[in-house]
Protein backbone atom coordinates (compact mmCIF):
# COMPACT_ATOMS: atom_id res chain seq x y z
CA UNK A 1 0.00 0.00 0.00
CA UNK A 2 1.46 3.67 -0.58
CA UNK A 3 0.53 7.11 -0.65
CA UNK A 4 -0.23 6.71 -4.52
CA UNK A 5 -2.80 3.45 -4.36
CA UNK A 6 -4.72 5.61 -1.56
CA UNK A 7 -4.80 8.36 -3.87
CA UNK A 8 -3.16 10.60 -1.20
CA UNK A 9 0.50 11.87 -3.10
CA UNK A 10 -0.20 15.51 -3.87
CA UNK A 11 -1.82 15.57 0.05
CA UNK A 12 1.93 14.36 1.38
CA UNK A 13 3.19 17.44 2.76
CA UNK A 14 -0.36 18.22 4.55
CA UNK A 15 0.29 14.67 6.27
CA UNK A 16 3.73 14.87 7.14
CA UNK A 17 2.77 18.10 9.08
CA UNK A 18 -0.43 16.41 10.45
CA UNK A 19 1.15 13.32 11.82
CA UNK A 20 4.01 15.44 13.55
CA UNK A 21 0.82 17.03 15.37
CA UNK A 22 -1.13 13.65 15.94
CA UNK A 23 0.15 10.52 17.76
CA UNK A 24 -3.22 8.82 16.69
CA UNK A 25 -2.53 9.92 12.57
CA UNK A 26 0.88 9.40 12.61
CA UNK A 27 0.06 5.58 14.77
CA UNK A 28 -2.81 4.87 11.98
CA UNK A 29 -0.69 5.98 8.95
CA UNK A 30 2.05 4.14 9.68
CA UNK A 31 -0.45 0.66 10.00
CA UNK A 32 -2.13 1.80 6.85
CA UNK A 33 0.88 2.30 4.32
CA UNK A 34 3.63 0.09 6.00
CA UNK A 35 3.53 -2.90 3.04
CA UNK A 36 4.40 -5.71 5.51
CA UNK A 37 1.79 -5.33 7.70
CA UNK A 38 -0.21 -8.04 5.10
CA UNK A 39 2.19 -10.54 6.23
CA UNK A 40 1.63 -10.33 9.70
CA UNK A 41 -0.33 -12.96 12.15
CA UNK A 42 -3.67 -12.54 12.46
CA UNK A 43 -4.29 -11.36 15.97
CA UNK A 44 -1.54 -8.66 14.68
CA UNK A 45 -3.18 -7.94 11.08
CA UNK A 46 -6.63 -7.57 12.99
CA UNK A 47 -5.21 -5.21 15.21
CA UNK A 48 -3.81 -3.21 12.39
CA UNK A 49 -6.82 -3.02 10.51
CA UNK A 50 -8.85 -1.70 13.41
CA UNK A 51 -6.51 1.03 13.21
CA UNK A 52 -6.56 1.44 9.83
CA UNK A 53 -10.51 1.34 10.63
CA UNK A 54 -9.91 4.56 13.08
CA UNK A 55 -8.68 6.76 10.81
CA UNK A 56 -10.82 6.09 7.55
CA UNK A 57 -12.54 9.47 7.72
CA UNK A 58 -9.03 11.06 8.58
CA UNK A 59 -7.71 9.14 4.99
CA UNK A 60 -10.90 10.07 3.35
CA UNK A 61 -10.53 13.76 4.23
CA UNK A 62 -6.89 13.80 2.95
CA UNK A 63 -8.57 12.29 -0.10
CA UNK A 64 -10.07 15.29 -0.72
CA UNK A 65 -7.61 17.77 0.43
CA UNK A 66 -5.29 16.21 -2.23
CA UNK A 67 -7.67 16.38 -4.58
CA UNK A 68 -8.07 20.04 -3.68
CA UNK A 69 -4.43 20.67 -3.68
CA UNK A 70 -3.98 19.39 -6.98
CA UNK A 71 -7.15 21.30 -8.86
CA UNK A 72 -5.26 24.35 -7.48
CA UNK A 73 -2.19 23.51 -8.59
CA UNK A 74 -3.56 23.14 -11.73
CA UNK A 75 -5.19 26.82 -11.90
CA UNK A 76 -2.87 29.58 -12.94
CA UNK A 77 -1.70 32.75 -10.89
CA UNK A 78 -3.96 35.59 -10.88
CA UNK A 79 -3.47 38.44 -13.25
CA UNK A 80 -1.70 41.32 -11.66
CA UNK A 81 -3.83 44.29 -10.84
CA UNK A 82 -3.58 46.84 -14.28
CA UNK A 83 -1.82 50.04 -13.96
CA UNK A 84 -1.39 53.50 -15.98
CA UNK A 85 1.26 51.88 -18.02
CA UNK A 86 -0.76 48.97 -19.20
CA UNK A 87 -4.09 51.21 -20.55
CA UNK A 88 -1.43 53.27 -22.52
CA UNK A 89 -2.04 53.40 -25.92
CA UNK A 90 1.35 53.27 -27.64
CA UNK A 91 2.73 55.68 -29.96
CA UNK A 92 5.03 53.77 -31.97
CA UNK A 93 4.77 49.87 -33.43
CA UNK A 94 8.27 49.27 -31.04
CA UNK A 95 6.32 50.46 -28.00
CA UNK A 96 3.20 48.24 -29.21
CA UNK A 97 5.09 45.21 -29.08
CA UNK A 98 7.56 45.71 -26.43
CA UNK A 99 4.20 46.37 -23.99
CA UNK A 100 2.70 43.11 -25.78
CA UNK A 101 5.58 40.78 -24.67
CA UNK A 102 6.03 42.60 -21.09
CA UNK A 103 2.07 41.50 -21.09
CA UNK A 104 2.25 38.00 -22.01
CA UNK A 105 5.07 37.49 -19.33
CA UNK A 106 3.78 39.28 -16.10
CA UNK A 107 -0.05 38.79 -17.17
CA UNK A 108 0.46 34.93 -18.96
CA UNK A 109 3.21 34.15 -17.32
CA UNK A 110 5.00 33.48 -20.90
CA UNK A 111 9.01 31.66 -20.48
CA UNK A 112 11.52 34.15 -21.16
CA UNK A 113 12.63 31.50 -24.20
CA UNK A 114 8.54 31.55 -25.46
CA UNK A 115 9.17 35.72 -24.81
CA UNK A 116 12.78 35.11 -27.36
CA UNK A 117 11.27 33.37 -29.57
CA UNK A 118 8.41 35.81 -30.18
CA UNK A 119 10.38 38.90 -30.32
CA UNK A 120 12.23 37.00 -33.19
CA UNK A 121 9.03 36.56 -35.23
CA UNK A 122 8.18 40.54 -34.46
CA UNK A 123 11.33 41.46 -35.53
CA UNK A 124 10.66 40.11 -38.82
CA UNK A 125 6.96 41.53 -39.20
CA UNK A 126 7.48 45.08 -40.62
CA UNK A 127 3.48 45.91 -39.63
CA UNK A 128 2.68 43.16 -36.98
CA UNK A 129 1.22 44.29 -33.88
CA UNK A 130 -2.17 45.66 -32.68
CA UNK A 131 -2.98 48.45 -35.63
CA UNK A 132 -0.89 51.31 -36.88
CA UNK A 133 -0.88 53.76 -33.95
CA UNK A 134 -1.05 56.75 -36.56
CA UNK A 135 -4.33 55.43 -37.99
CA UNK A 136 -5.73 53.09 -34.94
CA UNK A 137 -8.60 54.60 -33.40
CA UNK A 138 -9.91 51.94 -30.56
CA UNK A 139 -13.96 53.00 -29.84
CA UNK A 140 -14.08 51.40 -26.19
CA UNK A 141 -10.58 51.61 -23.90
CA UNK A 142 -9.25 48.36 -21.97
CA UNK A 143 -10.83 49.88 -18.32
CA UNK A 144 -14.24 50.28 -19.98
CA UNK A 145 -13.70 47.33 -21.07
CA UNK A 146 -12.88 45.83 -17.46
CA UNK A 147 -15.83 47.67 -16.01
CA UNK A 148 -18.58 46.07 -18.66
CA UNK A 149 -16.75 42.77 -17.18
CA UNK A 150 -16.90 43.07 -13.59
CA UNK A 151 -20.69 43.72 -13.96
CA UNK A 152 -21.52 40.77 -16.40
CA UNK A 153 -20.82 36.67 -15.75
CA UNK A 154 -18.38 35.78 -17.29
CA UNK A 155 -17.28 32.60 -17.82
CA UNK A 156 -14.07 30.60 -16.94
CA UNK A 157 -11.01 28.89 -17.99
CA UNK A 158 -10.52 25.16 -17.86
CA UNK A 159 -8.04 23.88 -15.53
CA UNK A 160 -7.28 20.72 -18.10
CA UNK A 161 -5.59 23.14 -20.47
CA UNK A 162 -2.34 23.78 -18.60
CA UNK A 163 -2.96 27.48 -19.72
CA UNK A 164 -4.10 30.68 -18.58
CA UNK A 165 -6.85 31.75 -20.43
CA UNK A 166 -8.32 28.41 -22.27
CA UNK A 167 -10.94 26.32 -22.35
CA UNK A 168 -11.73 22.37 -23.13
CA UNK A 169 -13.46 21.76 -26.57
CA UNK A 170 -15.53 18.29 -26.77
CA UNK A 171 -17.96 16.50 -28.04
CA UNK A 172 -21.27 17.55 -26.09
CA UNK A 173 -24.03 15.49 -28.50
CA UNK A 174 -22.29 12.99 -28.03
CA UNK A 175 -22.55 12.55 -24.29
CA UNK A 176 -18.77 13.36 -23.67
CA UNK A 177 -17.56 15.80 -20.83
CA UNK A 178 -14.96 18.47 -20.18
CA UNK A 179 -12.88 15.04 -19.01
CA UNK A 180 -13.54 13.80 -22.63
CA UNK A 181 -11.41 16.82 -24.63
CA UNK A 182 -8.69 16.25 -25.98
CA UNK A 183 -7.86 20.02 -27.35
CA UNK A 184 -8.33 23.24 -25.98
CA UNK A 185 -8.83 26.76 -27.28
CA UNK A 186 -7.73 30.34 -26.61
CA UNK A 187 -10.77 32.47 -25.10
CA UNK A 188 -9.67 35.48 -26.86
CA UNK A 189 -8.02 36.32 -29.97
CA UNK A 190 -4.21 37.33 -29.20
CA UNK A 191 -2.62 37.78 -27.45
CA UNK A 192 -5.15 35.89 -24.79
CA UNK A 193 -5.32 38.77 -22.48
CA UNK A 194 -9.37 39.47 -21.57
CA UNK A 195 -9.73 43.75 -22.80
CA UNK A 196 -6.57 43.56 -24.50
CA UNK A 197 -6.73 44.84 -28.13
CA UNK A 198 -6.33 41.96 -30.67
CA UNK A 199 -2.90 41.84 -33.16
CA UNK A 200 -3.35 42.60 -36.48
CA UNK A 201 -1.62 42.77 -39.70
CA UNK A 202 -0.21 39.36 -38.53
CA UNK A 203 0.67 36.66 -41.73
CA UNK A 204 -0.98 32.80 -41.38
CA UNK A 205 2.84 31.64 -41.24
CA UNK A 206 3.38 34.15 -38.18
CA UNK A 207 0.45 33.58 -36.19
CA UNK A 208 1.36 29.41 -36.52
CA UNK A 209 5.17 30.38 -35.36
CA UNK A 210 4.14 32.24 -32.55
CA UNK A 211 1.65 29.34 -31.02
CA UNK A 212 4.60 27.03 -31.78
CA UNK A 213 6.61 29.03 -29.18
CA UNK A 214 3.73 29.41 -26.53
CA UNK A 215 3.51 25.41 -27.10
CA UNK A 216 0.18 25.55 -28.77
CA UNK A 217 -0.79 25.50 -32.77
CA UNK A 218 -2.96 27.22 -34.84
CA UNK A 219 -6.75 25.57 -34.71
CA UNK A 220 -8.07 23.22 -37.18
CA UNK A 221 -11.30 24.77 -38.72
CA UNK A 222 -13.39 22.29 -37.11
CA UNK A 223 -11.72 22.60 -33.82
CA UNK A 224 -12.76 26.50 -34.20
CA UNK A 225 -16.25 25.68 -35.58
CA UNK A 226 -16.72 23.28 -32.52
CA UNK A 227 -15.68 25.35 -29.94
CA UNK A 228 -18.59 28.12 -31.26
CA UNK A 229 -20.95 25.96 -32.10
CA UNK A 230 -20.44 23.86 -28.59
CA UNK A 231 -20.19 20.82 -29.90
CA UNK A 232 -16.80 19.50 -31.32
CA UNK A 233 -17.33 16.71 -34.27
CA UNK A 234 -15.07 14.33 -35.46
CA UNK A 235 -12.52 15.38 -38.29
CA UNK A 236 -13.98 12.54 -40.75
CA UNK A 237 -17.35 13.98 -40.33
CA UNK A 238 -16.25 17.59 -41.10
CA UNK A 239 -13.41 16.75 -43.86
CA UNK A 240 -15.03 15.87 -47.33
CA UNK A 241 -11.12 14.76 -48.12
CA UNK A 242 -11.82 13.65 -51.81
CA UNK A 243 -12.95 17.09 -52.92
CA UNK A 244 -11.03 19.97 -53.69
CA UNK A 245 -11.38 23.42 -51.72
CA UNK A 246 -14.07 25.38 -52.88
CA UNK A 247 -16.34 21.69 -53.55
CA UNK A 248 -15.26 21.08 -49.62
CA UNK A 249 -16.34 23.95 -48.62
CA UNK A 250 -19.42 24.49 -50.78
CA UNK A 251 -20.88 20.76 -49.45
CA UNK A 252 -20.16 22.10 -45.69
CA UNK A 253 -21.84 24.87 -45.98
CA UNK A 254 -25.30 23.21 -48.21
CA UNK A 255 -25.30 20.24 -45.09
CA UNK A 256 -25.39 22.55 -42.61
CA UNK A 257 -28.26 24.37 -43.70
CA UNK A 258 -29.92 21.21 -44.72
CA UNK A 259 -29.26 19.87 -41.33
CA UNK A 260 -30.47 23.18 -39.32
CA UNK A 261 -26.73 23.43 -38.24
CA UNK A 262 -26.95 27.12 -38.00
CA UNK A 263 -26.14 29.25 -34.79
CA UNK A 264 -23.63 31.60 -33.25
CA UNK A 265 -21.45 31.37 -30.33
CA UNK A 266 -24.43 33.57 -28.52
CA UNK A 267 -27.32 31.39 -30.22
CA UNK A 268 -29.48 30.40 -32.78
CA UNK A 269 -30.99 33.94 -33.59
CA UNK A 270 -28.63 36.35 -35.70
CA UNK A 271 -27.61 39.52 -33.64
CA UNK A 272 -24.37 41.51 -34.41
CA UNK A 273 -24.89 44.11 -31.72
CA UNK A 274 -24.22 41.33 -29.24
CA UNK A 275 -20.68 41.32 -30.40
CA UNK A 276 -17.44 43.95 -31.40
CA UNK A 277 -19.36 44.48 -34.66
CA UNK A 278 -20.15 48.32 -34.21
CA UNK A 279 -16.76 49.92 -34.90
CA UNK A 280 -15.87 52.30 -37.30
CA UNK A 281 -13.72 52.27 -40.58
CA UNK A 282 -10.65 54.68 -41.18
CA UNK A 283 -11.96 57.46 -43.43
CA UNK A 284 -9.80 57.04 -46.46
CA UNK A 285 -9.31 52.58 -45.91
CA UNK A 286 -10.60 51.66 -49.40
CA UNK A 287 -7.81 48.49 -50.07
CA UNK A 288 -6.14 47.06 -47.12
CA UNK A 289 -3.32 49.82 -46.82
CA UNK A 290 -1.42 49.61 -43.82
CA UNK A 291 -1.39 53.34 -43.57
CA UNK A 292 -4.80 54.19 -44.46
CA UNK A 293 -6.56 51.28 -42.74
CA UNK A 294 -6.93 51.09 -38.62
CA UNK A 295 -7.09 48.35 -36.84
CA UNK A 296 -10.71 49.54 -34.75
CA UNK A 297 -10.98 47.16 -32.98
CA UNK A 298 -12.55 46.60 -29.20
CA UNK A 299 -10.90 45.30 -26.43
CA UNK A 300 -11.07 41.55 -26.46
CA UNK A 301 -14.19 40.18 -23.74
CA UNK A 302 -15.95 43.57 -23.97
CA UNK A 303 -18.83 41.77 -25.03
CA UNK A 304 -20.01 39.24 -22.67
CA UNK A 305 -23.17 37.81 -24.83
CA UNK A 306 -20.42 37.33 -27.97
CA UNK A 307 -19.16 33.72 -25.93
CA UNK A 308 -19.81 30.63 -27.04
CA UNK A 309 -21.11 27.60 -24.52
CA UNK A 310 -17.17 26.06 -24.06
CA UNK A 311 -16.44 29.98 -22.40
CA UNK A 312 -14.81 31.55 -25.94
CA UNK A 313 -15.17 35.30 -26.70
CA UNK A 314 -15.37 36.94 -29.98
CA UNK A 315 -15.52 34.31 -32.41
CA UNK A 316 -17.75 37.01 -34.44
CA UNK A 317 -16.81 40.67 -34.83
CA UNK A 318 -13.73 42.48 -33.50
CA UNK A 319 -10.77 40.70 -35.68
CA UNK A 320 -11.65 37.59 -38.38
CA UNK A 321 -9.10 34.90 -37.49
CA UNK A 322 -6.67 32.62 -39.18
CA UNK A 323 -6.33 29.17 -38.50
CA UNK A 324 -5.43 25.82 -40.69
CA UNK A 325 -8.06 23.76 -43.13
CA UNK A 326 -6.62 20.29 -43.84
CA UNK A 327 -7.39 19.07 -47.30
CA UNK A 328 -6.03 15.57 -45.80
CA UNK A 329 -5.76 13.54 -42.79
CA UNK A 330 -2.13 14.12 -42.12
CA UNK A 331 -2.68 17.85 -42.40
CA UNK A 332 -4.58 17.83 -38.94
CA UNK A 333 -3.32 19.86 -36.14
CA UNK A 334 -3.59 17.52 -33.86
CA UNK A 335 -1.41 14.64 -35.93
CA UNK A 336 1.28 17.33 -36.44
CA UNK A 337 0.35 18.60 -39.44
CA UNK A 338 -0.58 22.24 -41.29
CA UNK A 339 -2.81 22.75 -43.80
CA UNK A 340 -3.98 25.58 -46.19
CA UNK A 341 -5.33 29.27 -44.70
CA UNK A 342 -8.77 29.77 -43.39
CA UNK A 343 -10.21 32.77 -42.01
CA UNK A 344 -13.01 31.96 -39.86
CA UNK A 345 -15.54 34.78 -37.93
CA UNK A 346 -16.65 38.39 -38.94
CA UNK A 347 -14.66 41.88 -37.85
CA UNK A 348 -15.51 45.24 -35.98
CA UNK A 349 -17.65 46.96 -38.52
CA UNK A 350 -20.08 43.70 -39.51
CA UNK A 351 -23.19 45.33 -37.87
CA UNK A 352 -23.10 48.07 -40.92
CA UNK A 353 -20.91 46.30 -43.32
CA UNK A 354 -22.53 42.76 -43.62
CA UNK A 355 -19.84 40.91 -45.76
CA UNK A 356 -20.36 37.66 -45.69
CA UNK A 357 -22.44 34.89 -43.74
CA UNK A 358 -20.29 34.31 -40.09
CA UNK A 359 -22.04 31.86 -38.01
CA UNK A 360 -20.31 29.31 -36.61
CA UNK A 361 -19.56 26.24 -39.17
CA UNK A 362 -19.69 28.56 -42.05
CA UNK A 363 -16.65 28.19 -44.07
CA UNK A 364 -15.52 31.03 -46.74
CA UNK A 365 -14.69 30.59 -49.94
CA UNK A 366 -10.56 30.30 -51.27
CA UNK A 367 -10.02 33.92 -50.20
CA UNK A 368 -6.36 35.04 -50.33
CA UNK A 369 -5.48 30.96 -50.62
CA UNK A 370 -2.13 29.63 -49.91
CA UNK A 371 -0.34 27.07 -47.68
CA UNK A 372 -0.31 28.38 -44.03
CA UNK A 373 3.59 28.45 -43.93
CA UNK A 374 3.64 30.39 -47.32
CA UNK A 375 5.96 33.39 -46.51
CA UNK A 376 3.94 35.18 -48.68
CA UNK A 377 0.43 34.47 -46.99
CA UNK A 378 -2.26 37.34 -46.36
CA UNK A 379 -2.32 39.90 -43.57
CA UNK A 380 -5.07 42.85 -43.50
CA UNK A 381 -5.84 45.20 -40.69
CA UNK A 382 -9.29 43.39 -39.54
CA UNK A 383 -7.51 39.53 -38.95
CA UNK A 384 -5.81 38.10 -36.08
CA UNK A 385 -5.79 35.02 -34.81
CA UNK A 386 -6.01 32.60 -31.32
CA UNK A 387 -4.44 29.13 -30.82
CA UNK A 388 -5.26 25.64 -29.97
CA UNK A 389 -3.60 23.12 -27.87
CA UNK A 390 -3.27 19.43 -27.90
CA UNK A 391 -4.39 18.49 -23.98
CA UNK A 392 -1.56 16.61 -22.71
CA UNK A 393 1.15 18.31 -24.85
Amino acid sequence: MSLKSLGLASALPWLQAAGRRSAAVRVGLVAALSLPWLALPACRRSEAAVRIESIGPVLKDLREHGARMAEQMRKPPPEPPWTAQDDAIPATLEEDRAELLRKLRERLGVSDDAIEAIRKIFSKAPRLGQGNPKVTEHPMTRAQCREIRAKSKTMPASSLCGAPNMVAVYATEKGETENDARVCIDQFEFPDIACEYPVTWVQAFQAQEICKALGKRLCDAHEWEGACYGDLRPAQDEYAWNLDRANAAAAHNARNVKNGWIRWAYGPVKDHKKCATTGHKSPKCVASEYELCGSNTFPAGAFPECVSPFGVYDQHGNAAEHMSIPMKPSELGSRGGIGWTEMKGSWFIFDSYEAHEDDCRWRAPDWHGSRVMDPNSHANYHLGFRCCKDIGK
